[in-house]
């Protein structure tokens, strides 16, 4: 079975998820924004095994840290859709925009795509490419335990913000009712930011989907 810890980082309090099988201890790290110490930390502390980092997309708060950690660590980087290169060559530009500690570069190890797997221990998580917030971005999905790590698609009362290049307002609202939501009313999904909520609860209930 698949298990998570979030951990927020940053100054934008992204939510980086270390996720594990719980059977191998074998671990990859979603969006390893920033604070690679304490999350390498964490990761010693529940005594799991890095075997990968996975990205959602490639704003500076989700990617910040993924070179870094990739080289400490020997880590390859799977992820996001080839979609996000630009945002991947542009992080020295948003680490200076956005203050943020220079990021170092990195090349994805293998860029991802739509219904694509992950392997994580004796477990397989499935990949869709929900664009919208930015042209690559994936999220991914574990049906079994009912958990969807979906960056900045979708967030408790709210959604992804469109008005950053490559941004689209209809490809985003098509990503979350064309692939988010029929994984199920009762899924869980884990936003960048902030609290979880369910897909049923937000498609009822989020303003600015209006009961899609």
């Amino acid at each position: 079975m698949l298990r998570y810890l979030t951990v927020p980082v940053t100054a934008f309090q992204q939510n980086c998820s270390i996720v594990w099988c719980d059977e191998t201890l074998q671990a990859a790290v979603i969006d390893p924004g920033g604070e690679v110490d304490r999350l390498i930390a964490e990761m010693q502390r529940l005594a799991v095994t890095p075997t990968a980092l996975w990205l959602t997309h490639a704003h500076i708060d989700h990617a910040g840290g993924t070179g870094e950690m990739a080289r400490r660590l020997g880590l390859p980087i799977i992820g996001p859709h080839r979609g996000d290169q630009f945002w991947i060559e542009q992080l020295p530009e948003q680490s200076r925009m956005f203050r943020f500690p220079p990021a170092e570069p990195f090349t994805p190890t293998r860029w991802l795509s739509d219904l694509d797997t992950v392997a994580l221990g004796h477990t397989e998580v499935v990949v869709r490419h929900c664009p919208g917030h930015t042209p690559g971005h994936v999220v991914f999905h574990h049906a079994e335990a009912q958990r969807c790590f979906v960056g900045d698609v979708l967030f408790a009362g709210s959604i992804g913000r469109t008005d950053f290049p490559g941004g689209d307002y209809d490809t985003l609202i098509a990503s979350i009712t064309e692939r988010l939501w029929p994984m199920g009313d009762d899924t869980v999904f884990i936003p960048g930011h902030g609290p979880e909520s369910t897909f049923g609860r937000e498609r009822r209930f989020n303003p600015y989907l209006g009961g899609t």
